[in-house]
Parts: C-alpha cells; structure tokens; sequence
C-alpha cells in the first residue's frame, strides 16, 4: 500500500511542508491532486483561518467558520470541505499523487476525503496525507495500520516519494 501520513507537534509545519512538497512537485511536472492548507492570521479570533487549495489549479475554499471569540465548538465548515472534495474527485483520473491535508474530524466519521483516499489507493495512486493526535487513532483503523509514518521532514518525505515511484520526485 503507498500510503504516507505526516505527523507533527508543531502548529502549522505539516501544513506548509505539504504545501511546498506539492507545489515543487506540480513545477516539475508531477500530477499532483488533492489539497492543501493555508492558515492565515485573524486579529479578529484566537484561532487563524483555513483554507483549503485544491490541487493543481483549483479553487480556494475557507474551511473554518468563526464562531465566536468565546465558541468552543467545531469550526469545520462541512459544506465548504465537500465543495473541495466534490472538486478533487474528478482529477485523481489523471493523478499520480493524492495529497491530502489533513485526515480529520470529518473523515474519521466516514465523510470528507475518505472515500477518495481509498479510491485511490484502490488504483495503485500513491497518497500522502497530514494527520493530528486527534483523529491519528480513526486513521489507522481506516488503513488497519498499513500506511507509513513520516516525520515532517522534507528529505523523509521526499525519499517516501521516491519508493513510490512517482515521477520527479
């Protein structure tokens, strides 16, 4: 199974070290799908925003809601997500990555990107994904603890790449 997640215990570097690996990636010619994350600053909340880019060329879609500075809930916006999903679905036909941010909340209970994860994997694609502490215990049922951790190091993500045989990498 080619099938890699990233682990980190500090905010954010998964994040960008997903980012930079996919964008070098897609400049040297990869076909690379899924998404990323950016998290951009909100003076406004205690939390930064997120947004989610789909790969290539897609759209950029706010994935956090503000609930409030005293809110203690989910800021997932479910629908925003599903947009992204919906978007990615028809470029694995061509992908030889799936890069996803992250394997969250959402696709612990069965939703988000989930079903495309697995899709792909069904197809031979190589995916790479981001996880947290909270939902690590949902992702390795999901794989039955067949995928590869990787710490967030852009050589250790670059030679998991390069066992999977994705091109230019």
């Amino acid at each position: 199974m080619k099938l890699a997640y990233v682990q980190s215990d500090k905010t954010g570097q998964v994040n960008l070290l997903l980012a930079k690996a996919a964008q070098t990636l897609i400049d040297n010619g990869v076909r690379v799908v899924g998404t990323t994350q950016i998290d951009t600053p909100n003076p406004n909340a205690t939390k930064c925003d997120m947004d989610v880019r789909v790969l290539p060329d897609g759209d950029v879609f706010r994935i956090s809601q503000n609930l409030g500075q005293n809110a203690r809930g989910c800021r997932l916006d479910t629908d925003a997500l599903e947009r992204a999903v919906a978007q990615t679905i028809p470029r694995l036909q061509d992908a030889e990555l799936l890069i996803i941010n992250k394997f969250g909340k959402h696709e612990a209970e069965g939703r988000g990107f989930r079903e495309l994860i697995g899709e792909a994997l069904s197809r031979d694609i190589p995916v790479l994904v981001g996880t947290n502490a909270l939902n690590i215990d949902a992702f390795q049922e999901f794989c039955d603890g067949q995928a590869t951790c990787l710490t967030a190091e852009p050589d250790v993500v670059l030679t998991w790449l390069r066992s999977t045989d994705v091109a230019a990498a």
